[in-house]
């Protein structure tokens, strides 16, 4: 039997890296791709028959060429994809409204969401056309998809947006034997979560609390999870997060 097909987003570090290590582990071919070339050939280094069953393509998901190569190179060398874990993304230190730049702004919103549409606009083009049709996409939200933390609207309305995308993605994805799925994902020890939070996280009233957190692996299985589910078998929305993590009752 032919393995499944993965493309990973953002697999040079944190969420990206230890779910494609999950995947290849599993028996799946993993697409690698993210900016740093460097932390990518670190993250294949550590995948499970990295010469026959990986694929590293590094560049810019921002970029609608490099997106467009990135899913034919993939078919290229394992003949289809099955999955794609839109996992890529950024943030901003928090800031006040008044001194929000207009480049801040536009910088979380490509990487967050303009990003995710290029990459799941050739997936859907290509589920449609592949045979057997379909595929599955997962989109990595966020807690704050649904509860913004202080001083965070650049990254807040992304995560917002990227609930806009699955539920479009799923509904015109339907016919065609396509699923979308949002994981939202809360506190996971990451270098962008550590850089974020290192003082503890900035709440409601002004102070800072230092919030549990929890192994990005259990978000790495949880991937594996739902990418592992038949095609008639829909996953829209799921959260994991600490179990102490302040989500209920934030505000």
């Amino acid at each position: 039997m032919t393995a499944n097909t993965i493309v990973i987003t953002g697999a040079s570090s944190g969420i990206g890296r230890t779910t494609a290590i999950t995947f290849s582990k599993a028996g799946w071919n993993v697409v690698l791709t993210a900016r740093r070339i460097d932390a990518l050939q670190e993250t294949l280094a550590s995948c499970a028959n990295s010469d026959a069953a990986c694929l590293l393509v590094p560049g810019d998901v921002t970029n609608e060429e490099f997106v467009s190569s990135l899913f034919a190179q993939a078919v290229v060398k394992f003949g289809r994809v099955d999955v794609l874990f839109n996992n890529a993304g950024a943030s901003a230190p928090a800031t006040p409204w008044e001194e929000l730049s207009l480049e801040s702004f536009q910088f979380i919103m490509n990487v967050n969401v303009v990003g995710p549409f290029l990459c799941t606009r050739e997936a859907v083009k290509l589920f449609k056309k592949q045979e057997p049709q379909g595929g599955r996409i997962i989109n990595n939200g966020s807690i704050s998809a649904h509860v913004p933390r202080p001083l965070s609207a650049p990254y807040t309305t992304s995560k917002h947006a990227i609930a806009g995308l699955t539920k479009s993605t799923a509904l015109d994805g339907r016919a065609f034997g396509i699923t979308c799925t949002q994981l939202d994902i809360g506190n996971a020890v990451t270098p962008l979560l550590q850089d974020k939070m290192g003082e503890g996280a900035l709440q409601p009233n002004g102070s800072r609390m230092v919030e549990a957190t929890f192994d990005p692996q259990y978000v790495a299985d949880t991937v594996l999870y739902i990418a592992s589910l038949p095609g008639n078998v829909a996953v829209l929305e799921m959260n994991i997060m600490a179990a102490e993590a302040p989500l209920v009752g934030r505000g």
